[in-house]
């Protein structure tokens, strides 16, 4: 049976521990776990704990913790994903996708064609909404550190402060993408539904970003990063060979 694997935004240690309400919740009421069943726990640390539920009340769950693990092993290469704001379960995908590929960054652009805008409470629930979605992601996939996920922020901001060893903006007219040499941190690009206009492209190029392609077809917003990261991996990251 799979082994159960929660994120839980406290320190953990060995010893016991009572749950925060929201995973109490979930662990009990929903997942209708019990007393003696076994769990895995991370805090984001990098480090796993594993441990058996000792107590699961309505409202209290308290776990021990009884062996500590050194984590999945985070990519060598660190990506800092650029990803042009887009409509609802969109976004979701393309945060979720990003996360499991191994991202460290994600941070949703604001440019010439997005088609949302956000604005104080909803954006700040935007932002909670996209943290759980990674760290959903990341509970599933068995990522240990949680990537960032940035407020949105406008593009000439997010190109201006963006810094990476290879920087790289998504476009059809381009060289490929593995004919440039390995970094240790990349920055990525992507558009958002609408695409980058040219001369945000050209803007991207003034701020030292290079036009890469990822084939012959245009890809949706939502499945851009999904191939770029693919690659990425596979060509400097953690799925080679």
């Amino acid at each position: 049976m799979r082994l159960s694997r929660f994120f839980i935004d406290a320190p953990l240690s060995l010893g016991q521990h009572e749950l925060p309400e929201a995973q109490a919740h979930y662990i009990g009421r929903v997942l209708r776990h019990a007393a003696g069943d076994a769990v895995q726990l991370f805090d984001g640390s990098g480090r796993e704990y594993l441990g058996e539920l000792i107590e699961v009340g309505k409202k209290t769950v308290r776990v021990e913790l009884r062996e500590a693990l050194d984590g999945l092993a985070e990519s060598p290469l660190r990506i800092h994903l650029g990803q042009g704001l887009s409509r609802g379960e969109r976004m979701d995908w393309a945060i979720q996708k990003a996360t499991e590929l191994g991202a460290s960054e994600i941070t949703p652009i604001v440019s010439e064609r997005c088609e949302v805008r956000l604005k104080d409470e909803r954006a700040d629930k935007r932002l909670a909404h996209w943290r759980q979605v990674a760290i959903s992601a990341c509970e599933q996939c068995g990522r240990s550190v949680l990537p960032v996920i940035h407020p949105p922020l406008e593009l000439s901001a997010w190109l201006q402060q963006t810094e990476a060893d290879l920087k790289l903006v998504l476009h059809p007219i381009a060289a490929a993408l593995q004919s440039h040499a390995k970094p240790d941190s990349l920055a990525f690009l992507i558009g958002p539904e609408g695409g980058l206009s040219d001369a945000e492209v050209d803007q991207a190029k003034g701020a030292g970003f290079h036009a890469a392609r990822l084939g012959p077809r245009v890809l949706r917003t939502e499945t851009a990063p999904v191939v770029a990261l693919s690659v990425a991996q596979q060509l400097w990251g953690d799925l080679q060979g």
